[in-house]
């Protein structure tokens, strides 16, 4: 392990940003910078030469496979997305599966048992713990107001003496978000997801961590519990997608499968924003896919802790209409 080196703590001058000082969720993880800085870690300590990812997830994976030089293949996913293993795993090969939504810790736990090489993204589910000897990342900035964030679950470490990242050029958009609304703040939102493109693996920042430290977790699953919860129950006949909800998931979103594309630009008309889950799906896969399905039908509703039954009573009476 590396020594760390202080300077003597300074006494005195101005009062700073208050926070309430607490414990972080994953005390015990490595804190890094981003989520595909985290996967670039796993590679790289794993050596892997080849990786299986989905068709339906994020691009911003692919930055480190380029970086490292390593092979990729897409899979497909069936309707309850789990994926389809119709391919060989090679011995320095390793496959990637997403935890979409934070509701398939099921499947997760199922292939940890099958698969040797497995990597997690829990970029989607925060809350699923980490399982024993299964490499999983997590990305902050999704469930909380950070501007960014990573943890790693993984048994062996690169042994690197990794710089600290600095988080304070990447903050306007979180603090736009207070003082005027989350609108305004969007333009520096979308240039801070520009500014986390190819960065050095670092450690998070302490400005980060120290936002983490100050979060009530209990409070923040059980709303998002509760809201999905109240969702499903008034949404839940008319969504194509078949939810497999286990007790102990905490989702990101209430993941809405409609037949009709044009709900998710007629809710943002409303100022109900859902995002898109992933544009890049769309020149990846297939128009007859079902990732190309997915990526152009699925309403991804909002439900985190900023919200109360009240607000999920204004998505459900929005899309009442609509649906």
């Amino acid at each position: 392990m590396e020594k760390e080196t202080h300077s003597p703590k300074s006494i005195g001058g101005y009062i700073p940003l208050e926070l309430s000082q607490g414990e972080v969720y994953y005390p015990e993880l490595i804190a890094l910078n981003t989520g595909r800085n985290a996967l670039e870690y796993v590679l790289r300590t794993r050596k892997y030469s080849t990786i299986y990812l989905p068709y339906y997830t994020c691009e911003v994976l692919l930055e480190p496979l380029q970086k490292l030089n390593v092979q990729y293949h897409f899979y497909h996913i069936d309707e309850d997305l789990d994926p389809v293993i119709d391919f060989e795993l090679g011995e320095h090969c390793c496959l990637l599966y997403t935890n979409y939504f934070g509701v398939k810790t099921e499947t997760v736990k199922k292939l940890a048992k099958e698969i040797k090489n497995l990597i997690i993204d829990n970029a989607q589910a925060f809350f699923s713990k980490p399982i024993n000897n299964c490499d999983t990342f997590y990305s902050c900035r999704k469930f909380f107001g950070v501007p960014d964030g990573a943890y790693l679950n993984i048994s062996n470490t690169l042994g690197l003496n990794l710089k600290q990242d600095l988080s304070t050029d990447r903050f306007t958009h979180l603090i736009k978000s207070i003082d005027i609304n989350i609108e305004e703040g969007y333009a520096d939102y979308i240039e801070n997801n520009k500014q986390l493109c190819n960065n050095e693996i670092k450690k998070m920042s302490v400005l980060t961590k120290t936002i983490l430290s100050s979060i009530d977790y209990n409070k923040c699953a059980d709303i998002r519990r509760k809201n999905f919860a109240y969702l499903d129950e008034h949404l839940g006949q008319e969504n194509i997608l078949r939810l497999n909800f286990s007790g102990e998931d905490v989702p990101m979103v209430y993941p809405l499968l409609v037949e009709d594309p044009s709900i998710k630009q007629q809710l943002i008309n409303q100022k109900i924003f859902v995002a898109t889950y992933w544009p890049n799906v769309y020149e990846w896969a297939h128009v007859d896919s079902y990732e190309y399905f997915l990526a152009k039908h699925l309403v991804s509703l909002p439900i985190d802790h900023r919200y109360s039954i009240a607000d999920m009573k204004v998505i459900v009476k929005a899309l009442k209409p609509l649906i």
